[in-house]
């Protein structure tokens, strides 16, 4: 009977020990954040984001979610209740996105600000401050894909409307003209091998000319110098230019001595010539029309007003 009273006592203590302990584990362990309440209010998709996930600021883990629920007042809205931590930078710029971990899908809330220095946002029960859900990378490559779906459906469609059978047939032609030419270029080379065959012959030829036209050259400067040496020749006090020069000068001191004494002798008597004549003519008019005065001689000159024997006539 003593035993079994022992064996109870020592159950009992034992279970009183052990509830002891969780409790003191439990009141050591309690979680002493002070805590505050914020909601985010959407409509997007949050795939895997359950209640208790991780509510991160910049990475920094600051909170969890609280509850998911649909908004009673606005038909398909949902509620997504935070529990942040005190002192945490949430202002009124802060927006929120979701983030999912590695590959295991599990959602979680991502904190981040657009910009620092911003106002904190109000919170507390009875006006729960609200932080917009901006779309994530999920939803971002979701509406980009979507629209790159549109795009390529439009190409496509194009290409179709491209590819008729007017157009293949253009498209072939297209082919068969290159085709042609590309032969056509291929036969290039056969054609030119006999010039090229010549190039040789060309190149000695040209060779040769080159030699000739420095024989040319030469001879040309041998011209050359000649021409130098018959202008100096020329050039020379005894030489033929300078006796030339001479002979101009004589040539201008005769002129000027003609000028000086000549041509004015031969001058004065053109000018007693031409007096001559004038008589000569005179005489000539006087005796055709007075042949008598030959024998009878002139008659006399009447006198004229103002010289004596002047008569005056009368009516």
């Amino acid at each position: 009977m003593e035993n079994r009273s022992y064996a109870l006592m020592t159950g009992i203590f034992t279970i009183a020990l052990l509830i002891a302990t969780v409790l003191a584990g439990l009141w050591l362990n309690r979680d002493k954040t002070e805590l505050s309440p914020y909601e985010i209010v959407t409509t997007q998709s949050i795939p895997g984001l359950n209640p208790q996930a991780t509510v991160r600021y910049r990475g920094l883990e600051v909170g969890r979610v609280d509850e998911i629920v649909f908004d009673p007042k606005v038909t398909g809205q949902i509620l997504i209740r935070l529990s942040v931590e005190e002192g945490s930078p949430v202002t009124t710029t802060t927006f929120a996105s979701l983030g999912y971990q590695g590959v295991t899908g599990i959602a979680f809330i991502q904190l981040d600000d657009d910009r620092t220095g911003s106002p904190l946002l109000k919170t507390d029960p009875a006006h729960i401050g609200r932080i917009p859900l901006r779309p994530g990378l999920l939803d971002q490559l979701e509406k980009r894909g979507v629209a790159i779906l549109d795009r390529t459906e439009q190409i496509t469609e194009r290409l179709n409307a491209l590819v008729n059978e007017e157009n293949e047939k253009i498209i072939i032609g297209a082919f068969d003209n290159i085709s042609k030419a590309a032969a056509a270029y291929g036969e290039i080379p056969e054609k030119l091998g006999p010039t090229i065959e010549r190039m040789p012959a060309l190149a000695d030829k040209l060779d040769r000319s080159l030699t000739s036209f420095d024989t040319f050259a030469a001879s040309a400067t041998g011209a050359v110098r000649n021409y130098d040496q018959l202008a100096t020749s020329l050039q020379a006090p005894d030489g033929p230019i300078n006796r030339l020069n001479g002979a101009i000068g004589s040539l201008q001191g005769v002129t000027s001595d003609l000028e000086a004494e000549t041509l004015p002798h031969l001058t004065r008597m053109t000018d007693e010539a031409r007096t001559a004549l004038r008589s000569v003519r005179r005489t000539a008019d006087s005796l055709s029309d007075r042949p008598q005065s030959i024998l009878f001689g002139n008659p006399n000159v009447q006198p004229g007003p103002g010289e004596p024997g002047f008569v005056a006539p009368t009516k």
